[in-house]
């Protein structure tokens, strides 16, 4: 049987992440308090109040020094830091400049420029993909892929939501289609991830040190995780079991 060996979220899409204990999952929505914000860049074209795509934002598979950005929530507020910048506390609905001017520097030479700080659609956070989903992922899979690498690194690079102990490696991809109990709640599990560069980044340095991608061609594919659709309501918490149905 699989537990819950850690839980994820990232309030900025690409920019920090924060280790939670329990979230209370809600039928039909994304991870509570992931991805609830984003920075677009100045060449983005956005519809507001809608899903948009991750090319319009700034991120890690382009500006990898992005990935080394932690965060820890304090209330409406949230403090960043990476290791080439001062930390800063900001509540992001009201100091979008102060935080545009901190991350101007982390983004790469080239890239559009960061613009503006916008808030996700009112009914789910800014996950790349266009249906509302949690990504949900295997240590095994993960030490399947760090095995192979000639260091050792962290999960984060992955940045994916949950990540399960006790599974085979790459045995959540036979799920797809499957209905999962998760804690108290139940999800659909919808599809496999493709990755990016952006796992290619050292979570504490930013800059670029394994080639996963490569990697994961190894084993026949270029996929991390699954993506999850809640159906069922309920708290998750570290250490819950998860089974197929």
């Amino acid at each position: 049987m699989a537990t819950v060996a850690a839980i994820y979220r990232h309030p900025i899409k690409a920019i920090g992440r924060e280790e939670v204990d329990e979230v209370d999952l809600i039928a039909g929505q994304t991870l509570p308090g992931d991805r609830l914000w984003a920075v677009a860049h100045e060449a983005a074209k956005l519809t507001d109040g809608e899903w948009n795509r991750c090319m319009n934002f700034i991120r890690g598979a382009s500006s990898p020094k992005l990935m080394a950005v932690t965060v820890q929530s304090r209330g409406e507020r949230l403090l960043l830091s990476h290791p080439d910048r001062p930390d800063i506390e900001i509540n992001p609905a009201t100091d979008g400049p102060a935080l545009i001017s901190w991350v101007r520097p982390l983004v790469e030479e080239g890239r559009a420029a960061p613009d503006r700080l916008v808030p996700s659609p009112a009914d789910r956070g800014l996950t790349d993909t266009p249906i509302p989903s949690i990504s949900l992922a295997s240590m095994a899979s993960h030490e399947a892929v760090a095995a192979r690498a000639d260091r050792p690194f962290a999960v984060h690079r992955w940045r994916c939501n949950i990540f399960l102990d006790g599974l085979r490696a790459w045995e959540e991809f036979d799920w797809v289609g499957r209905t999962l109990r998760l804690g108290e709640a139940e999800a659909r599990v919808e599809a496999r991830l493709d990755r990016c560069m952006a796992t290619t980044v050292d979570t504490d340095t930013g800059e670029r040190n394994v080639p996963t991608l490569e990697i994961l061609k190894d084993f026949g594919h270029q996929d991390f995780a699954v993506a999850l659709v809640i159906t069922k309501g309920g708290r998750l918490r570290t250490g819950d079991m998860v089974e197929v149905l």
